[in-house]
């Protein structure tokens, strides 16, 4: 087959065409009962494309060998891994994925769901129990936000067990909005022009963080979790909490977009086009030495 378009990563091509990478091939087992739909095999296909276009921009296979896919039972982390075992499938991710969920000890959090489902799409997984559910409830004052502390606890936890699974990334299934939502509050609340990477190298310098659905939409894969009927888990600690910081950026988002449609493409685009010489960041730019060229 003659390739449109590629590029190479430590020797591997990693091919951005549509039609040349196969999307239209069989897909993966697990996809056997999903949808026959025109407008489906469009949007898995949309999804397919925009995720290997991350891993092709961001670099996300140079070196790579084996990832740990964090799983929290919500339908962006389904997809994320339902994306990756396809693109596996059909040779296009050379990579050995290890499926991980973190059960943090939250009440009524069912815990056969998870390793029924991925036994049953065949997928090698790890199950850990870590209460941190406990000490998020012990430590946050009543009325605050669970989320941050939540969060720092349950991305150790993933780093030690990558670790021990000789894993060199922890895939994370954060989306477009979720990059837009950063950016905002760290504009907003944090008074900096900052978000979430693609890719990440951990504090410690010995892990990758990547986000292989960067240019995803979130409505797109709300609609592919439901088309293929993904056994949702709700989060019962920071998801029943109303007016998080995340929620009303998400709503002023919605907003911009229904009355300015395609600005949220806009501003991830924006993210990736950065001319410091036009921002105030002293650090980024040498106002200082900044002068015309002497007249002669």
């Amino acid at each position: 087959m003659e390739l449109a378009r590629s590029s190479q990563h430590d020797g591997m091509n990693i091919i951005v065409d549509e039609e040349d990478a196969g999307l239209d091939a069989d897909a993966h087992p697990l996809f056997a009962r999903m949808p026959s739909s025109v407008s489906f095999n469009k949007l898995r296909k949309r999804l397919l494309r925009q995720t290997r276009q991350a891993l092709d921009d961001f670099g996300m296979l140079r070196g790579a060998r084996r990832w740990l896919v964090g799983l929290s039972g919500g339908k962006d982390s389904y997809s994320l891994l339902a994306l990756l075992m396809d693109l596996q499938w059909r040779g296009l991710l050379p990579v050995e994925l290890i499926a991980c969920n973190l059960d943090q000890g939250q009440p009524n959090f069912p815990k056969h769901i998870l390793p029924e489902y991925l036994t049953s799409i065949g997928v090698k997984h790890r199950i850990e129990y870590r209460d941190t559910y406990s000490i998020v409830k012990e430590k946050v004052p009543t009325g605050a936000t669970y989320c941050s502390l939540c969060s720092r606890l349950r991305r150790g936890n993933l780093y030690r067990i990558a670790r021990e699974e000789g894993c060199d990334a922890l895939v994370l299934g954060h989306h477009r909005e979720d990059i837009l939502e950063t950016f905002f509050m760290n504009l907003f609340h944090g008074g900096r022009l900052a978000s979430m990477p693609a890719k990440l190298l951990n504090d410690e310098g010995d892990l990758m963080v990547l986000r292989p659905l960067a240019y995803a939409a979130e409505d797109d894969l709300a609609k592919f979790a439901a088309a293929m009927e993904f056994p949702i888990i709700p989060c019962d600690l920071c998801g029943s909490q109303d007016g998080l910081e995340r929620n009303a950026m998400k709503a002023m988002l919605a907003d911009i977009e229904r009355r300015m449609p395609g600005r949220k493409d806009t501003m991830l685009r924006a993210l990736g086009h950065v001319n410091p010489s036009h921002l105030l960041d002293l650090k980024l730019f040498d106002f200082q030495s900044l002068a015309p060229e002497p007249k002669e």
